[in-house]
């Protein structure tokens, strides 16, 4: 029997295309591999968006941590900013810090903690009434040595979680002999101490609070460069702030000098910097100020080398402070440690 050419031309090439599928297909165990080598980047990128989100954000700086970190009470610590107790050891960690104007010419930081414990924290000061004012809005332990007449006042009858080392064991606030400062200017402790002494107390573990509003991610905002921020308080104390545009963060100095934690010389960081103007006057043949923190005033927010004008509301001494921008809506925070600097009206400042 005789195969015409254009037949047996077709069979040849069938068995040819055939051949050929038979060695490119892949073997059964091959298809899988080839779809777990695709599928193990994507995999890979969903594990690590997870592991930076692990955990729940903090109210205070929008910084994720454990829940249980989270979840309990703040602890506010009056830090001693006297040229002779300088420098701080632990406020690195905290994540608000405020810097107000006490007796000519010094200023004093209180520090809001959450979610960090350092383990070596001071030198610890004394407490004033604007101070007591501004940690009402964090529902706070607050840990002090001492404090003004009224502030004494304050804490007691606003029953405030107090931890004051005038009347504290020695082994919750102590005078460190390791560090070259001299007395009032050596008194520390730790925040295993602080979380010790607040359960003999009784204090409450849960703070009722409310916190700041977060960007869920880090953003710019409109405003005017902001790369350098001087702010004096007086003659002779001033703050400065230095923008790193590679890592996003303001570089802390005080009174020209880089501002440096004593317990691992780490750098004084900021994130966001809230300047907030309010009333201030002398009351008292000490020098001792008034400064008014409920009702409203002006001020500025810097992040990310931009600032703007800000508004800020507190309606009673136990609300919280509202920041506003100038169409009237509540700013966001990027996530990261704020300094809320608070300075008299009409302040020396120089933004550029």
């Amino acid at each position: 029997m005789k195969v015409r050419k254009p037949i047996l031309l077709f069979i040849i090439l069938s068995i040819f295309l055939l051949s050929s599928c038979k060695k490119e297909l892949p073997m059964e165990d091959e298809i899988v591999e080839i779809v777990e080598e695709e599928e193990s980047p994507e995999g890979e990128a969903e594990e690590e968006e997870i592991e930076e989100k692990e955990g729940i954000p903090s109210p205070l700086s929008g910084i994720y941590a454990p829940e249980e970190k989270v979840n309990r009470r703040p602890v506010a610590i009056m830090f001693d900013n006297h040229p002779r107790a300088r420098w701080q050891a632990g406020l690195s960690q905290a994540e608000i810090v405020y810097e107000f104007m006490v007796e000519a010419p010094y200023t004093r930081y209180m520090g809001i903690f959450l979610i960090n414990e350092p383990e070596f924290i001071g030198p610890i000061r004394s407490s004033r009434p604007y101070f007591v004012t501004a940690l009402l809005e964090y529902d706070p332990v607050y840990v002090r040595v001492g404090g003004s007449p009224e502030a004494k006042r304050d804490i007691a009858n606003l029953k405030i979680a107090d931890i004051d080392g005038l009347s504290t064991s020695n082994k919750v606030l102590w005078k460190n002999r390791e560090v070259n400062k001299k007395a009032p200017h050596n008194t520390y402790t730790s925040m295993e101490a602080i979380r010790k002494t607040q359960v003999e107390r009784g204090y409450r573990l849960f703070g009722e609070y409310e916190g700041f509003k977060f960007n869920e991610e880090d953003r710019d905002i409109d405003g005017y460069s902001a790369k350098e921020i001087i702010i004096r308080y007086f003659k002779d104390n001033t703050t400065t702030y230095s923008y790193d545009p590679e890592e996003k963060v303001y570089y802390r100095k005080k009174d020209g000098q880089v501002h440096i934690d004593e317990l691992d010389n780490s750098n004084i960081i900021a994130k966001n910097i809230i300047i907030q103007e309010a009333k201030t006057r002398i009351i008292d043949n000490e020098g001792r100020l008034a400064i008014e923190l409920v009702g409203e005033g002006k001020g500025k927010y810097i992040t990310n080398g931009r600032a703007m004008d800000i508004k800020w509301i507190k309606k009673s001494r136990n609300s919280k402070t509202y920041y506003y921008d100038e169409n009237g809506k509540e700013i966001l925070l990027n996530p990261g440690v704020t300094w809320i600097q608070v300075v008299k009206t009409e302040p020396d400042i120089i933004i550029e």
